[in-house]
């Protein structure tokens, strides 16, 4: 089943020439109306005529993260204001957030690639999808929305928590499509269980995920949990949000929408373009946006890319699953966490050395942090009483930054390791390779 058979099956040659045509504009407009892009390819001496076959794009700097950020809020933006009819933000997890600005066509393209994707998913027009991605300035909810509009299933935008309600609804809705992150996917169908209700007696027959890292065994468990399908979906605010990727019913590596974005993969130490089926880092590329190209945007995700023809039929590049990062950032319960942003938290509270580890588990299938953190040695011998008060103002900090609880330990000082170059501050123990 296609959504758009004829852009998702087109022949690899004239995709291509579809995507040049597309860059090519692209960069013009960013060119001309950007000051940001033209002071950059000014200085270093590349100019949109430059650009004349799809491997020229490796004459264009990157653009990472803290150029968005730098840009902060509208600098990037290739349209007036009053053109602009959304915004969303990550969720500013080191410093300023990144801002994505949205026109109306945006965001019927933004709709479009997730309506491709539901369509992989077998949903259609007869399907109730509950979506419990987060609304709000997050693009998580709003990208999946936007596309269950476009295909013409129902969807209920209950947002997540209230697992009961969740259930609840589920079931009197009669929901047949499930929108969530692994995590809280298998902690819907635990509290399932504990109620006495089989997540399988739900009738749910397709599953979309994604928005955090996740291994094989995952997914198995949240299919048998749920007994049907659970398709991956990748997406990044800065490029619009979900949809960038999707897999199909093969499940064999998420189909990118190569018309809309173009994808490179690089050695993340080298910025060296690298073949297909080389693992390396993601860049991205909107082809077809108006309000906000980002233009070569270094992901930091890594995984690799094929251009084999798909089982399915469909003939856009698919990437394999996220396997980690090139920079420090974890991903916990859908929320990017980086060490600074913990490294701040504590230096607000005193009482602390800046020596800390950041240690993530997932015992059962929610995911737990615990910040191991040396106290000063005045604190260290101060009791007990103290310490309990210094450990919870310490969480509190944390919490406050970052959005997320986690439990702080309190450990003797200079009991922790000590590094000579680039400290490792995170312990990943959930095993997601």
């Amino acid at each position: 089943m296609f959504w758009n058979e004829e852009i998702e099956t087109m022949p690899r040659q004239d995709l291509e020439e579809l995507q040049l045509k597309k860059l090519q504009a692209t960069i013009k407009r960013a060119f001309d109306k950007i000051p940001y892009y033209n002071k950059k390819y000014t200085e270093a001496e590349v100019f949109p005529e430059d650009i004349e076959t799809l491997k020229d794009i490796e004459k264009l700097p990157f653009i990472t993260k803290d150029d968005l950020r730098e840009s902060y809020p509208f600098g990037l933006f290739a349209v007036d204001i009053k053109e602009i009819k959304e915004l969303h933000s990550s969720s500013g997890t080191t410093g300023k957030p990144v801002v994505s600005g949205y026109t109306e066509k945006d965001l019927d393209t933004w709709a479009e690639t997730t309506a491709r994707g539901l369509t992989m998913m077998g949903l259609g027009e007869d399907d109730i999808l509950q979506n419990t991605h987060g609304y709000g300035m997050f693009t998580g909810g709003f990208g999946v929305h936007y596309g269950s509009h476009k295909i013409g299933a129902a969807i209920i935008p209950i947002s997540t928590g209230q697992t009961r309600r969740q259930i609840e609804i589920m079931s009197d809705f009669g929901a047949t499509g499930l929108i969530f992150t692994p995590s809280y996917g298998i902690h819907i169908g635990e509290v399932a269980l504990e109620d006495g209700i089989d997540p399988k007696d739900l009738g749910i027959k397709a599953i979309g995920f994604g928005a955090e890292m996740w291994t094989e065994e995952i997914r198995q468990k949240v299919e048998e949990l749920f007994g049907c399908k659970a398709f991956n979906i990748y997406g990044l605010t800065e490029l619009m949000g979900p949809g960038v990727g999707v897999e199909c019913e093969a499940q064999e590596g998420l189909h990118i929408a190569e018309d809309i974005y173009y994808p490179e993969i690089i050695d993340p130490n080298t910025g060296k373009t690298l073949g297909a089926n080389t693992p390396g880092e993601l860049v991205l590329t909107n082809i077809e946006r108006e309000g906000m190209p980002v233009i070569r945007f270094r992901t930091k995700d890594l995984t690799k890319l094929t251009y084999e023809k798909c089982s399915c039929g469909r003939t856009h590049a698919r990437m394999s699953r996220i396997t980690g990062r090139s920079d420090d950032m974890i991903k916990v319960k859908g929320v990017a966490i980086f060490p600074s942003q913990i490294e701040k938290a504590l230096l607000k509270v005193g009482d602390v050395e800046p020596h800390y580890l950041i240690i993530v588990t997932r015992p059962g299938t929610l995911d737990e942090i615990e910040v191991k953190v040396e106290a000063s040695k005045d604190i260290f011998f101060d009791g007990v009483k103290e310490m309990m008060a210094v450990q919870q103002k310490i969480a509190k900090s944390i919490e406050n930054e970052t959005g997320i609880r986690v439990k702080v330990t309190l450990v003797e000082p200079k009991t922790l390791p000590r590094f000579e170059g680039k400290a490792k501050r995170v312990i990943d123990e959930r095993n997601l390779h």
